[in-house]
């Protein structure tokens, strides 16, 4: 038997099911008409935000990472939550801007934008994270074509990285920002040329349940800034710390301490540099503000015995679930927190294997766990499933239809 990762606190029973958002789980399926479905907890994202800005130090804004989660209707809902929003595609910016979300609250992030992708953040007055001195020249020229003015950001790939952080994005060669030594000159070369130079962006990792290794990071991001605000001449208006936050997926994980960070950031700014003086500063977060909330729901197809083992085949998958089937970056495969949705407070009585209904042996939801017993027509939920999901999934596979998303305990609701 294999253990599954810790059950988000707060989630509770309704008649005997999982309730989200106050909703029994049948219920909700009724309300769409079907499975598989995405259920997104309106409530439980507000109080992540409320619970983050009570631990950040005054005036450090929050900024939502869109592509942990870019369902329409949740995102127009963070609008009145946060402060910012970083895309990475003008399909994210599309997404953004219809929310209504004003330009100055926008960044764009990734490498490899197209022309047109940067075309359309130059006349939006959106920021560009620039992620190389090409990039830069491309966006530069397209600017001096159109007579706009640019608002230009740089990101940084720093010689540190995030200790502990499921996927680290410095201190090695890397597609993403320019590294630290090459970073003055460009900000140099940029407010020379005109453009609006909006200051740094440094993201070192992400998935870090470790609240000592993101002070330290933190700390280190601050410093790293004000030196080449130093070397640049130039003090820079904004400085994203990136985010890094995780949150307890699998068996022996406990969940981020959040108020040390804050008091470690708050310490951290007490203390920077004169050059840093007069900057902004940013937390950009997606998995931790949204993954708790979404609860995956997929209906049992067939229970089946093969060599003494118990399958559990469902109409959902990897095609929906990717990262719950170990098949997104993980090196060992590890159970996501699951349930019985239709037994939620049931006696656990059964070792079982939960599978998807795809063609492939790496459709696996759940590996040898031990669950109340479950038939056919019972409803399992995949827990944490409100960050990197659907889109994060090959919906396409195999030709299966999308599952359902649904945003409940709020104002806005879409069905799909």
């Amino acid at each position: 038997m294999k253990a599954t990762g810790p059950i988000p606190a707060g989630f509770r029973a309704i008649d005997g099911e999982l309730a989200i958002g106050g909703v029994r789980a049948s219920e909700l399926v009724a309300r769409v008409g079907d499975t598989p479905l995405f259920v997104y907890d309106l409530g439980r994202v507000r109080a992540q935000v409320a619970r983050l800005r009570s631990a950040l130090p005054a005036g450090v804004a929050v900024h939502y990472a869109i592509k942990a989660n870019p369902f329409a209707p949740l995102v127009a809902a963070m609008a009145a939550l946060v402060d910012g929003f970083d895309v990475a595609s003008a399909g994210e910016l599309a997404i953004v801007q219809g929310a209504g979300v004003a330009a100055d609250r926008i960044s764009f992030a990734g490498p490899g934008k197209r022309d047109d992708e940067l075309a359309a953040a130059i006349a939006a007055g959106i920021t560009l994270n620039l992620e190389s001195e090409g990039e830069a020249d491309r966006a530069l020229r397209i600017a001096e074509r159109t007579g706009a003015t640019p608002r230009l950001a740089v990101r940084v790939n720093p010689a540190f990285e995030l200790r502990g952080s499921g996927m680290r994005m410095g201190g090695r060669a890397t597609p993403f920002g320019l590294d630290e030594d090459r970073v003055p000159a460009l900000v140099r070369r940029l407010i020379a040329t005109g453009a609006e130079w909006r200051g740094f962006h440094i993201f070192a990792g992400s998935q870090a349940l470790d609240a000592a290794a993101i002070v330290a990071t933190q700390a280190e991001s601050l410093a790293l800034a004000a030196r080449l605000a130093e070397t640049a001449g130039a003090s820079p208006p904004l400085v994203n710390l990136g985010g890094g936050f995780g949150i307890p997926y699998f068996a022996g994980d406990a969940p981020l301490d959040v108020e040390a960070i804050g008091a470690g950031l708050a310490d951290a700014l007490a203390r920077r540099a004169a050059a840093l003086a007069d900057a902004e500063f940013a937390i950009e977060l997606g998995r931790w503000l949204v993954g708790e909330a979404g609860v995956y729901l997929t209906r049992i197809i067939d229970r089946k015995e093969s060599q003494g083992r118990i399958f559990l085949i469902v109409d959902g998958g990897m095609h929906h679930q990717l990262a719950a089937s170990g098949n997104l970056g993980a090196a060992v495969r590890r159970n996501y927190p699951v349930a019985i949705a239709s037994r939620f407070d049931a006696f656990q009585e059964d070792v079982v294997n939960i599978v998807g209904c795809l063609c492939t042996p790496l459709d696996r939801l759940a590996d040898d766990v031990m669950l109340p017993r479950a038939e056919i027509g019972d409803l399992v939920a995949v827990l944490l499933a409100g960050a990197y999901g659907l889109t994060a999934s090959p919906s396409a596979f195999l030709g299966h239809r999308l599952p359902r998303e649904l945003l409940v305990n709020g104002l806005a609701e879409s069905i799909s």
